[in-house]
């Protein structure tokens, strides 16, 4: 046996990387991923410091061109990145601020007072991912342009002359495909969803996104603000008051925008900025704003008897049923937690928030007693609402204890107990589940049938819910609880997959549970674990082999193959014939997972080796709420509108009758 050789560990082993090489040898560690979502985070940084001009009051525009050769060319008419050598570099500003790690005007200088940018990575990372860069800055209506080839300049600093602009930055780059393996190819609706985002937090500015590749163009512009946000947040939906609640206060060196509009909804819908960055996890801002409405509204309601004496005052949760807000906070020196920025530190905004709120708002219900005593009253029918859910969910708590650990009745679970192993199947009709129970492998494989429609739950409380059988078999089965006692990590599978008929009753029910996933289990989604199987909707017969497919598309495909081997092999072959003739196969459609038996179900939909599965994300929860509100919701001419839009688009597929 020979003897292993010690290597030794000095200085010779410790690697110095200098410039930008930090950045290309380990770019997920500054834009957190080198995939789609990577790529356009280079857009979101050179745009956020546009947007930092502007809410520096020093531009009023950001232009976004998606070019046809692949680039993007953002720009503004801000004050221009500085083109004066740099006393410490001793390059020219604009070089030092795209070639050097953490150089820019948002660390104290006087640069900017307030910038969502200061945790963000920089225009120097984005020109370290890009085969190539161009920087063009407008000084007193003289142009300059540096140009950089994988953050190297390729040149010196060039001054152009006269221009008509008076000021500006446009940076153009061109992300790099060896760090992009995945994709370097931009989503024009990304970029739209972006600036819209930005034009409403950013009260006055413009933003616009032209697209070369394909000539679309859009732009934005709110004089209202976060009040044209909250407006359209709650577009679908019947609102207590025509305007909203709106606030802007200046407090001690920070400022605060609130605006708040309730809705006849169940859900909550609150989102909180920091220097214009959504803070998804909350933070001071966050809790201030929330002690302060619950405060205000139950003083309000003491004071004017719509509270009785021996009543307990409004919770949170119930104040917070229906009410759509933008907190917006504006700070110097803002605390993230996290590269990320998912939530706000700082410790005073929450005294800055509640201190404007407490004000401010108990003046807006003073002046407004119809909407106040809405609210109030809505808040009150939720306290009851709530009440009821927790003695019905208790009672079924009660129930359920004697029966299998809580579990439903119904449900044939797996016998795997890890989490990570096991998958949920929660399959329409009785006769489906009998087939699916009999083929699948029952040490990862749970199966819940479904008896009929589930409740529509965009229009239902926790009570209701609690008196639906399916709803609450489905809770019971998943161990993550619901409403206030919802916890993620009790889920007990880690795959939940909704599986129906290829028909428009399957549909049907599909959408009846991601609406009831979307309203009362977001987390479950956002989290990867809900997937739609797909069952296929034909089987193609040739002697004793079959195959499966999944739509019109690939049927034909694959009868197009088996008709082009009989060619090569010298089959004849009639013209007159049809396809199905020509290739010598019978085809049957599946007109429900019913008609399967238990082998064909496992092999084409269960199978894991065989199966097709679309996981459901949510790429734009917005939007996504703005259809569950069309579709699921009471406003029947929305979802006329939604269908009468997109009819042209629908496919529409023969039926035998």
């Amino acid at each position: 046996m020979s003897k292993q050789t010690e290597q030794a560990y000095d200085a010779s082993q410790i690697q110095v990387l200098e410039g930008l090489e930090p950045v290309r040898k380990r770019p997920g560690m500054y834009i957190g991923s080198t995939g789609y979502d990577g790529v356009h985070h280079l857009i979101k940084e050179i745009a956020d410091n546009c947007i930092d001009e502007a809410i520096a009051g020093h531009a009023s525009r950001v232009d976004v061109v998606l070019l046809a050769d692949g680039g993007v060319m953002i720009t503004d008419d801000g004050r221009g990145i500085p083109v004066d050598k740099h006393a410490k570099t001793g390059k020219s500003t604009l070089e030092t601020v795209l070639t050097v790690l953490h150089a820019g005007g948002k660390f104290g200088g006087g640069g900017y007072k307030v910038s969502s940018g200061l945790h963000g990575v920089g225009s120097s990372v984005v020109n370290a991912l890009s085969t190539k860069l161009i920087a063009e800055v407008v000084k007193s209506g003289e142009l300059y342009r540096l140009e950089f080839k994988t953050g190297v300049p390729a040149g010196a600093l060039k001054k152009l002359g006269k221009t008509d602009r008076k000021q500006g930055t446009s940076i153009t780059f061109y992300p790099d495909p060896t760090i992009f393996k995945e994709t370097v190819e931009f989503d024009y609706k990304w970029v739209v969803n972006y600036l819209r985002h930005q034009a409403y937090l950013t009260k006055g500015v413009r933003t616009s996104v032209v697209d070369e590749r394909t000539s679309e163009r859009m732009a934005f512009y709110f004089e209202g603000g976060i009040q044209s946000y909250v407006k359209h947040l709650n577009i679908g939906k019947d609102v207590l008051g025509d305007e909203p609640f709106y606030v802007e206060r200046q407090v001690e060196d920070s400022m605060v925008e609130v605006t708040v509009q309730y809705n006849d909804s169940f859900i909550e819908t609150v989102k909180p900025f920091a220097n214009n960055v959504l803070t998804p996890d909350g933070g001071t801002h966050l809790v201030g704003f929330r002690a302060a409405m619950t405060r205000v509204i139950n003083d309000y309601a003491r004071k004017n008897s719509l509270l009785k004496e021996k009543e307990d005052n409004l919770g949170g949760d119930d104040i917070r049923e229906g009410l759509t807000a933008i907190i917006l906070v504006k700070l110097p020196d803002p605390q993230f937690e996290g590269q990320t920025k998912n939530k706000l530190g700082n410790p005073e905004v929450r005294r800055y928030v509640e201190q404007v709120m407490n004000e401010y708002f108990a003046y807006y219900l003073e002046e407004n007693p119809d909407i106040a005593k809405k609210i109030v009253g809505k808040a009150l029918l939720a306290a009851r609402a709530r009440k009821a859910a927790r003695a019905a969910r208790d009672n079924v708590l009660r129930k359920g204890a004697l029966d299998g650990m809580g579990l439903p009745g119904k449900l044939w679970d797996c016998s795997s107990k890890s989490p990570d192993d096991s998958e949920i199947y929660i399959v329409e009709g009785n006769s489906a589940a009998g087939s699916a129970k009999e083929g699948r492998d029952n040490k990862t494989q749970a199966i819940l049938p479904l008896r009929g429609k589930v409740l529509n739950t965009e229009r239902a409380r926790l009570d209701k819910m609690f008196a639906n059988k399916e709803i609450v078999a489905m809770i019971q089965a998943f161990g993550v609880g619901i409403g206030e006692q919802f916890d993620l990590n009790g889920l007990r599978y880690h795959k939940i997959i909704i599986m129906t008929d290829a028909d428009v009753d399957g549909s049907h029910i599909s959408t009846l549970l991601l609406t009831f996933f979307f309203r009362y289990m977001k987390e479950i989604v956002e989290g990867g674990y809900v997937y739609l199987a797909k069952p296929p909707l034909y089987s193609i017969n040739k002697g004793q082999k079959k195959i499966y497919t999944y739509d019109e598309s690939e049927r034909e495909r694959v009868l197009d193959e088996i008709i082009a081997d009989k060619k090569e092999r010298g089959g004849t072959i009639s013209l007159d014939d049809d396809k199905m003739k020509q290739a010598g196969v019978t085809i049957s459609r599946f007109k429900g997972l019913g008609e399967m038996d238990a082998e064909q179900l496992w092999e084409t939909t269960m199978n894991p080796e065989n199966r097709v599965l679309v996981r459901v994300d949510i790429a734009d929860a917005e939007e996504a709420d703005a259809v569950f509100t069309k579709l699921m919701g009471d406003d029947v001419s929305l979802r006329k509108s939604f269908i009468q839009t997109r009819a042209k688009n629908a496919d529409i597929e023969e039926l035998d009758i």
